[in-house]
């Protein structure tokens, strides 16, 4: 008989591997990216970093308290995270409406909501979460990192509202908490996943994580690829600056996991990543 819990480990416990055949990373030549650095120094400049520094990051900051504060109650009694969801939607919005970034949706109409899926989103922001909850209306849990469990107040919303944690340190010790995703997919809850395993330190969507789409395979659930665009140049990894901008979140059309086994991964992975790349192409292509 097949050993579930070893398959189910070495799934998880491999690093991102290079890309080959015709998916590579997004890049620019160096002439565009030179030329693009200098006008965005040119629109956000000191005026814009006093700006970010004494009124959009305070403001979030205080929201984030708030709100957390105040749902601590309301989580005692909420028993699935739906009130709680409510609470991240509120303070998403405030967040977005704060910073003048607001967020074009395009394809989302193709989607069966009602239906439950696995998102794929690339992430290149700590604002990618906010533009999420802001974004989809309807409910749904994210796969978060372990290290985010240990912010005030972030850390408890997390745990009550059913939010899903995966050590990505030490794999092993999350096949439980996948199992229960499962588990909570197979009873009608998407999930929100960042195949690339953390934020892109360039702009550049990264290599996926085969592992990424484990869950969505065992569950027997359509993968939808999201393309978040925009929120990148709004705030990068390293900064505080947030450079107000419109942002856009392009839906692809979902991609069917009947038939497929673990064996597939690296294939479905492979599949999943020309796409989100395709939207974020044709939505830049069109903003250019």
């Amino acid at each position: 008989m097949e050993d579930k819990t070893v398959e189910d480990k070495t799934v998880w416990s491999g690093r991102p591997r290079p890309l080959s055949g015709e998916t590579e990373t997004l890049q620019m030549p160096e002439t565009e990216h030179e030329n693009e650095a200098l006008q965005v120094n040119r629109k956000y400049g000191l005026l814009s970093r006093l700006r970010s520094y004494f009124i959009f990051d305070p403001l979030i900051w205080l929201y984030t308290v708030v709100f957390g504060l105040t749902s601590i109650p309301f989580g005692f009694f909420d028993k699935d995270g739906r009130i709680l969801h409510g609470f991240a939607r509120a303070w998403s919005k405030l967040i977005l409406k704060t910073i003048f970034s607001p967020v074009r949706v395009v394809g989302l109409e193709k989607i069966d909501t009602s239906r439950t899926h696995v998102y794929a989103v690339n992430h290149a922001s700590a604002l990618d979460i906010p533009v999420l909850y802001a974004s989809l209306p309807f409910q749904f849990r994210i796969v978060h990192k372990k290290e985010l469990l240990s912010y005030p107040v972030i850390g408890w919303h997390l745990k009550r509202s059913g939010q899903v944690c995966v050590d990505q340190q030490n794999p092993a010790r999350s096949v439980g908490q996948i199992k229960s995703v499962v588990r909570t997919l197979k009873n009608g809850m998407p999930l929100v996943i960042f195949p690339e395993g953390g934020r892109t330190a360039n702009g550049r969507i990264q290599p996926f994580l085969d592992g990424a789409f484990f869950m969505a395979i065992k569950a027997g659930v359509d993968i939808v690829p999201i393309a978040l665009v925009g929120t990148y140049e709004l705030l990068p990894m390293d900064t505080f600056h947030i450079k107000c901008r419109p942002l856009e979140m392009r839906v692809g059309d979902p991609i069917s996991t009947q038939g497929l086994t673990l064996r597939n991964l690296e294939s479905l992975s492979l599949k999943v990543q020309k796409e989100i790349e395709a939207l974020y192409q044709l939505a830049t292509q069109e903003v250019s």
